[in-house]
C-alpha cells in the first residue's frame, strides 16, 4: 500500500469514527458553500435581472432634435440605432406631436409606432386594446373625459393644413375618422394625448413632418448608456441623446446597494462557517489529546500530525464545496424565479471556484486547532495531566 493510500485511509477512518462531529462541520461547510455559490450566481446575474425589471418602468434614453444640425427624422433615428448593440434594444418609440380639432376642441395628438411604444412603455395600462389597424386610436384618460368618449366610439379628427389669409380666405383642412379601441391610464402626462399610428398622422397632416422625440428602452449598464449617449450626440447629425436620469440613477443605486448586500452576506456566512469548523476541529483535537501524545512519544513528527488534521479538514471542505455548488445553483434558481420571474443561467466556472473557496476556508479554520495539537506535551498527557 502506498503512502498516499495509507494517508487517505487514515483520515477517512478518523472522520468515520467521529462522524457525528464531522457531519456538523460538513453541514456548516455545505451551507456556507451553498450561500457562496448561490449569492455569487445572483450577484453576477442581478444586473441582467434588474435591467429587465427596470425596463418595465419605461424608457431610459431619449433622442431629441439637435437644432441647426440636420433633420430629425426616421433616417436620423436609424443612424443612431445603428450605434447601439441590437441585442440591447428593448423598444423604440418615435413621437411626433400635432394639434388637431376633435368635436371643435383643440387636442394634442401623438403619432407613434404602436409596437415600439408598447415595448418601450410596458407600464401603460390600457382599457381596451392597442391600435393595430388603420384609423384606430388610443385615448388618454384626461382626453377621454374631456370628449366624453370611450372604447368603441368614432371620432372625427380635423387638422388645419393652412390658415386663412388674403390670398386664401378659407382655411384648408384635412379630416379623418378614427375608432377608439382603448383608453390609456398612467397617472401621468401621457393621459393628456391622443395616440395614433405614425402612418395615420402623416396621412392627416400632409406632408410628413419631423419627429419631436424618440424614447428608447435599452438593456445596458449606466456606463454603457453614457457611452451610447456621447457617441450618438457626437456622430449623428440632427440628434441629441440624453439619459432619463430618474430611471438610470434609480437602477444604478438599487443595483449597487443590492450587490453590496450580497457581498456582505457572503462574507458573514463564510466567517460563521470558519467559526463552526474551527470549533468542531478544536473539540476533535481535545478528544484526541492522548492519541496525539502517544504518537509523539513514539516519534511522530509535528508535520505528520499537521497533515493528518489538515487532510481531514480539507477533505471535508472539498466534499462540502461540491454539495454546496449544486445546492447553490438550486438556491439561486429559486430566488430568481420567485423574485424576478425568470430562470438563471448556470455558470460552470462557479463549481471549481466554490470547491476551492470551501477548501481554503476550511484550511484557515483548521490552523488554530492544528497548532494546538502540535503543542501537546506527550509526557504530561501520558501522565493523565
Amino acid at each position: 500500500m502506498t503512502k498516499r493510500k495509507m494517508f487517505f485511509r487514515m483520515i477517512t477512518a478518523s472522520l468515520i469514527r467521529r462522524r457525528s462531529r464531522m457531519l456538523v462541520a460538513l453541514l456548516a461547510i455545505a451551507v456556507g458553500a451553498t450561500i457562496l455559490s448561490g449569492l455569487v450566481t445572483i450577484y453576477y446575474d442581478v444586473p441582467r435581472q434588474m435591467g429587465a425589471a427596470f425596463r418595465n418602468y419605461g424608457a431610459n434614453m431619449i433622442l431629441l432634435p439637435d437644432a441647426g444640425n440636420g433633420a430629425f427624422n426616421s433616417q436620423t433615428v436609424d443612424e443612431a440605432l445603428s450605434l447601439i448593440a441590437a441585442d440591447q434594444i428593448v423598444g423604440v418609440a418615435p413621437y411626433r406631436y400635432e394639434t388637431v380639432a376633435i368635436n371643435e376642441q383643440p387636442i394634442l395628438v401623438a403619432g407613434t409606432d404602436m409596437a415600439g411604444a408598447k415595448a418601450a412603455s410596458p407600464y401603460w395600462f390600457i382599457n381596451g386594446t392597442w391600435p393595430e389597424n388603420e384609423n384606430e386610436l388610443l385615448l388618454g384618460q384626461e382626453v377621454a373625459q374631456i370628449l366624453s368618449a370611450g372604447e368603441g366610439d368614432t371620432l372625427t379628427m380635423v387638422y388645419t393644413l393652412s390658415e386663412a389669409d388674403e390670398d386664401n380666405p378659407v382655411s384648408q383642412t384635412s379630416e379623418q375618422r378614427f375608432k377608439v379601441v382603448g383608453v390609456l391610464e398612467t397617472g401621468g402626462s401621457e393621459e393628456e394625448y391622443v395616440y395614433i399610428s405614425m402612418a395615420d398622422l402623416e396621412k392627416l397632416t400632409q406632408p410628413a413632418g419631423e419627429l419631436d422625440v424618440v424614447e428608447l428602452s435599452i438593456s445596458a449598464s449606466q456606463s454603457e448608456l453614457e457611452g451610447y449617449t456621447q457617441t450618438i450626440s457626437d456622430r449623428v447629425d440632427g440628434a441629441l441623446a440624453k439619459l432619463v436620469k430618474r430611471v438610470t440613477q434609480s437602477e444604478s443605486t438599487v443595483l449597487t446597494k443590492l450587490q453590496s448586500l450580497v457581498l456582505l452576506v457572503t462574507i458573514i456566512v463564510l466567517a460563521l462557517t470558519m467559526i463552526c469548523v474551527a470549533t468542531t476541529m478544536t473539540a476533535v483535537v481535545t478528544e484526541r489529546r492522548k492519541e496525539i501524545g502517544l504518537r509523539k512519544a513514539l516519534g511522530a513528527s509535528d508535520a505528520s500530525i499537521i497533515w493528518e488534521f489538515m487532510g481531514e479538514g480539507l477533505l471535508l471542505g472539498g466534499v462540502g464545496g461540491l454539495l454546496g455548488a449544486g445546492l447553490g445553483f438550486a438556491f439561486a434558481q429559486a430566488v430568481s424565479v420567485n423574485v424576478f420571474s425568470s430562470s438563471i443561467a448556470f455558470r460552470p466556472l462557479l463549481l471549481p471556484i466554490t470547491v476551492i473557496v470551501s477548501i481554503l476556508v476550511t484550511g484557515l479554520a483548521c490552523i488554530l486547532p492544528v497548532r494546538s495539537a502540535t503543542e501537546i506535551d506527550p509526557a504530561l498527557v501520558l501522565k493523565g495531566e
